[in-house]
């Protein structure tokens, strides 16, 4: 019955393996039918696991069969994959006589001295993973910063190419002289008809109408936005100057000729700085004159968060965040509260209605307590105040027909005396009383 069962065909003794591998799981008492059996069942196997593994060698355009082909077989034949061949060193077998007939192949693997292991030195940590961003180029002009190639690179690449010239290599000239002469006189002429004393109301009209409607200044922002903040840093006691500079900021913004949105971000810093400064102007200049200022850059942040809101999603965050940070602070002065109350405001009334609501009657208590805000600062505040609860007024939307007197208690009791006082004295105090307690019932 064993001379019918078809032998292997191969180099190596697929009984006696199989065999072998029996006694070491300790199976001593194999048969000879079985033995040959699983030696041919193995055979197929392995000759299975190679075509599978010989098809993705071929259609990665390689001549050598990796351990990594084997596994990609393993996997379309449902099987687990090796583990610990990714070596990509060669694996280099030894053979060993054990007897007559009989050879051994094992791996020859490294004999390693522990004690030159913790005897060598510790490698270097690696450092951390980081990102960064540079302009690569701007307007189609490469920058000459560390992270982008010198122009010495590319003579030194081309060097000893036949039919590369010096002549031929174009050398990209920094930002600032990329600006043609005509731009840089009308840069000149805008600086000077705004910041001389000479000059007239009708040539600052006229240099803030250029900035509103003429064509072919984008490669200008920059640097008008890097003039503007300037002027704003060096000018905060000269209220005029301040309201000058939010005049060419809005021109800028209100310029449809002008893709103004990669310079956002740097046209928040001196629209914040004029709204929740600390004190605009100086002693000789009136009170109207630095809530004029903060008044015109409420409005122009209004105008930035509703028309790029949507592109920058961290804006409107950061800027509430900070405008909050201002209002709550009860050691700012009463120009810097106004300002950040304004700046809310111009947020919009979910804004209002859910962070500056809940915060309205300890804040007006506070200011009301606080002797150094002066009766014309507490009127202004009490203005913005009443501007921001009308913001909320929607009579669309409105569920109370008739106010009782439970109604105007509990409009008291949450905004708190100062606040109800001051409403109480508004024309349209019904809407406003109505508009708050309909935003206390969706907190």
């Amino acid at each position: 019955m064993s001379s019918s069962i078809k032998y292997s065909y191969t180099l190596w003794s697929p009984s006696d393996t199989v065999k072998d591998v029996a006694e070491s799981l300790g199976i001593a008492n194999l048969s000879e039918e079985v033995s040959k059996s699983l030696a041919m069942d193995v055979e197929y196997r392995i000759n299975e696991v190679l075509e599978q593994a010989t098809k993705f060698m071929k259609h990665s355009k390689r001549t050598v069969l990796t351990s990594q082909d084997i596994n990609y077989a393993f996997r379309v034949l449902n099987v687990e994959p090796l583990y610990g061949y990714e070596s990509n060193r060669p694996v280099k077998f030894r053979e060993a006589i054990l007897g007559p007939g009989q050879t051994l192949y094992y791996i020859d693997d490294e004999e390693v001295d522990f004690e030159k292991i913790i005897n060598m030195p510790l490698p270097k940590v690696p450092r951390e993973v980081s990102f960064t961003a540079h302009w690569l180029a701007i307007e189609g002009v490469q920058p000459a910063i560390p992270q982008n190639p010198q122009p010495s690179d590319g003579r030194s690449s081309t060097t000893g190419q036949p039919g590369v010239s010096s002549t031929e290599i174009e050398v990209k000239p920094l930002v600032k002289h990329a600006l043609s002469k005509e731009l840089q006189l009308y840069f000149d002429r805008v600086v000077s008809a705004l910041t001389e004393e000479s000059s007239t109301s009708a040539m600052k009209n006229a240099v803030l109408n250029s900035l509103g409607n003429d064509p072919g200044l984008h490669q200008l922002i920059p640097y008008l936005i890097q003039f503007v903040a300037e002027r704003i840093r060096l000018n905060l006691k000269n209220a005029s100057m301040l309201y000058l500079m939010l005049q060419v900021l809005h021109k800028l913004l209100t310029n449809k000729t002008i893709f103004i949105e990669p310079y956002i971000h740097s046209i928040m810093p001196p629209i914040l700085t004029l709204l929740v400064g600390k004190r605009l102007g100086n002693s000789q200049s009136s009170v109207e004159d630095h809530y004029n200022v903060r008044d015109f850059a409420g409005s122009l942040l209004n105008q930035v968060c509703t028309n790029y809101g949507d592109t920058y999603h961290a804006l409107k965050p950061r800027v509430t965040r900070t405008l909050l940070k201002a209002f709550m602070d009860s050691t700012k002065s009463a120009g810097t509260q106004y300002g950040a109350l304004s700046g809310l405001t111009a947020m919009g009334p979910e804004i209002i209605r859910v962070l500056v609501l809940g915060n309205l009657r300890d804040w007006a208590a506070v200011i009301g307590s606080t002797s150094t805000v002066t009766e014309e600062d507490k009127r202004r505040l009490g203005n913005a105040v009443l501007d921001a609860l009308r913001l909320l007024v929607d009579p669309e939307f409105s569920t109370i027909e008739e106010l009782s007197t439970e109604d105007i208690t509990k409009f008291s009791e949450f905004v708190g005396l100062e606040v109800a006082k001051l409403v109480d004295d508004a024309p349209d105090k019904e809407n406003i009383i109505k508009a708050v307690l309909e935003g206390q019932k969706f907190p």
